[in-house]
Protein backbone atom coordinates (compact mmCIF):
# COMPACT_ATOMS: atom_id res chain seq x y z
CA UNK A 1 0.00 0.00 0.00
CA UNK A 2 0.96 3.41 -0.93
CA UNK A 3 1.18 5.11 2.52
CA UNK A 4 2.46 8.80 0.91
CA UNK A 5 -1.25 9.75 0.91
CA UNK A 6 -4.69 8.08 2.20
CA UNK A 7 -8.19 8.09 1.34
CA UNK A 8 -10.43 9.57 3.77
CA UNK A 9 -12.82 6.48 3.57
CA UNK A 10 -9.61 4.48 4.80
CA UNK A 11 -8.38 6.70 7.68
CA UNK A 12 -12.53 7.13 9.05
CA UNK A 13 -12.97 3.39 8.65
CA UNK A 14 -10.01 2.73 10.66
CA UNK A 15 -11.19 5.11 13.38
CA UNK A 16 -14.55 3.85 13.00
CA UNK A 17 -13.87 0.02 13.31
CA UNK A 18 -11.38 -0.09 16.79
CA UNK A 19 -12.94 0.96 20.41
CA UNK A 20 -10.24 -0.04 22.48
CA UNK A 21 -6.72 1.85 21.37
CA UNK A 22 -3.21 0.55 22.93
CA UNK A 23 -1.18 3.13 23.61
CA UNK A 24 2.48 2.50 22.89
CA UNK A 25 4.68 5.68 24.05
CA UNK A 26 1.67 7.24 26.71
CA UNK A 27 3.34 9.78 28.88
CA UNK A 28 2.12 10.90 32.33
CA UNK A 29 3.28 14.43 31.18
CA UNK A 30 0.24 17.00 30.49
CA UNK A 31 2.44 18.35 28.08
CA UNK A 32 3.98 15.66 25.87
CA UNK A 33 1.57 14.85 23.11
CA UNK A 34 0.76 11.18 24.12
CA UNK A 35 -0.91 13.17 26.87
CA UNK A 36 -3.03 15.04 25.20
CA UNK A 37 -3.92 12.42 21.94
CA UNK A 38 -4.59 10.20 24.50
CA UNK A 39 -6.98 12.18 26.49
CA UNK A 40 -8.60 13.31 23.28
CA UNK A 41 -9.55 9.31 22.54
CA UNK A 42 -10.62 8.84 25.72
CA UNK A 43 -13.10 11.94 25.37
CA UNK A 44 -14.54 10.10 22.20
CA UNK A 45 -15.45 7.30 23.65
CA UNK A 46 -12.58 4.73 22.93
CA UNK A 47 -11.06 2.39 25.65
CA UNK A 48 -7.20 3.73 25.80
CA UNK A 49 -4.70 1.25 27.37
CA UNK A 50 -1.57 3.27 27.91
CA UNK A 51 1.96 1.28 27.69
CA UNK A 52 4.96 2.42 28.82
CA UNK A 53 7.35 0.05 30.57
CA UNK A 54 9.07 2.94 32.87
CA UNK A 55 5.04 3.74 34.18
CA UNK A 56 4.07 0.23 34.43
CA UNK A 57 1.38 -0.54 37.00
CA UNK A 58 0.88 3.42 37.60
CA UNK A 59 -2.27 5.09 36.32
CA UNK A 60 -2.30 7.64 33.33
CA UNK A 61 -5.81 10.07 32.79
CA UNK A 62 -7.09 7.04 35.24
CA UNK A 63 -6.13 4.22 32.99
CA UNK A 64 -4.05 1.74 34.57
CA UNK A 65 -0.47 1.44 32.82
CA UNK A 66 0.89 -1.99 30.98
CA UNK A 67 4.70 -2.89 30.64
CA UNK A 68 3.91 -3.86 27.05
CA UNK A 69 1.68 -5.38 24.58
CA UNK A 70 1.78 -8.81 26.07
CA UNK A 71 0.67 -8.00 29.51
CA UNK A 72 -2.31 -6.56 28.44
CA UNK A 73 -5.96 -8.37 29.37
CA UNK A 74 -7.96 -7.68 26.79
CA UNK A 75 -8.12 -7.59 22.98
CA UNK A 76 -6.69 -4.05 21.54
CA UNK A 77 -7.85 -3.13 18.32
CA UNK A 78 -5.68 -0.91 17.66
CA UNK A 79 -1.93 0.45 18.11
CA UNK A 80 -1.30 3.86 18.35
CA UNK A 81 2.64 4.39 18.63
CA UNK A 82 4.41 6.96 19.92
CA UNK A 83 7.74 5.71 19.63
CA UNK A 84 10.61 6.81 17.17
CA UNK A 85 10.06 5.01 13.70
CA UNK A 86 13.47 2.85 14.31
CA UNK A 87 11.52 0.82 17.64
CA UNK A 88 8.31 0.44 15.47
CA UNK A 89 9.18 -3.11 13.62
CA UNK A 90 9.84 -4.44 17.73
CA UNK A 91 5.85 -3.12 18.36
CA UNK A 92 4.82 -4.85 15.20
CA UNK A 93 6.66 -7.98 16.19
CA UNK A 94 5.15 -7.39 20.00
CA UNK A 95 1.56 -7.04 17.98
CA UNK A 96 2.01 -9.81 15.42
CA UNK A 97 2.73 -12.08 18.64
CA UNK A 98 -0.08 -11.84 20.47
CA UNK A 99 -3.12 -14.29 20.36
CA UNK A 100 -5.65 -11.45 18.80
CA UNK A 101 -3.32 -9.07 16.98
CA UNK A 102 -4.81 -5.71 16.23
CA UNK A 103 -6.94 -4.33 13.59
CA UNK A 104 -5.09 -1.28 12.67
CA UNK A 105 -1.47 0.06 13.70
CA UNK A 106 -1.16 3.77 13.64
CA UNK A 107 1.98 5.37 13.98
CA UNK A 108 2.32 9.10 14.92
CA UNK A 109 3.09 11.81 12.88
CA UNK A 110 6.39 12.24 11.99
CA UNK A 111 6.40 8.53 12.49
CA UNK A 112 7.09 6.10 9.61
CA UNK A 113 8.54 2.56 9.13
CA UNK A 114 7.61 1.01 5.57
CA UNK A 115 9.52 -1.99 6.45
CA UNK A 116 7.26 -2.61 9.42
CA UNK A 117 4.21 -1.51 7.82
CA UNK A 118 4.84 -4.38 5.53
CA UNK A 119 5.10 -6.80 7.84
CA UNK A 120 1.89 -5.28 9.79
CA UNK A 121 0.21 -5.28 6.48
CA UNK A 122 1.19 -9.03 5.35
CA UNK A 123 -0.26 -10.37 8.61
CA UNK A 124 -3.43 -8.19 7.48
CA UNK A 125 -3.88 -5.44 10.15
CA UNK A 126 -4.63 -2.03 8.39
CA UNK A 127 -1.88 0.51 8.87
CA UNK A 128 -1.66 4.22 8.90
CA UNK A 129 1.77 5.87 9.76
CA UNK A 130 2.58 9.81 9.88
CA UNK A 131 -0.98 10.98 10.79
CA UNK A 132 -2.55 12.26 14.49
CA UNK A 133 -6.27 10.59 15.18
CA UNK A 134 -6.88 13.51 17.19
CA UNK A 135 -6.58 15.47 13.63
CA UNK A 136 -8.12 12.91 11.69
CA UNK A 137 -11.05 12.35 14.35
CA UNK A 138 -12.44 15.91 13.86
CA UNK A 139 -11.31 16.05 10.01
CA UNK A 140 -13.36 12.99 9.29
CA UNK A 141 -15.95 12.40 11.93
CA UNK A 142 -16.08 15.39 13.63
CA UNK A 143 -19.10 16.67 11.65
CA UNK A 144 -21.68 13.38 12.22
CA UNK A 145 -23.94 13.88 14.66
CA UNK A 146 -25.12 10.72 16.50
Amino acid sequence: MNHDRYEDGYVADVLKSVKTIALVGASPNPSRPSHGVMGFLLSKGYRVVPVNPGQAGKTILGQKVYGDLAEIPDTIDMIDVFRASEHVESVVDEALALDHPPKAIWLQLGVRNDEAAEKAEAAGIKVVMDRCPAIEYPRLLGHRHH
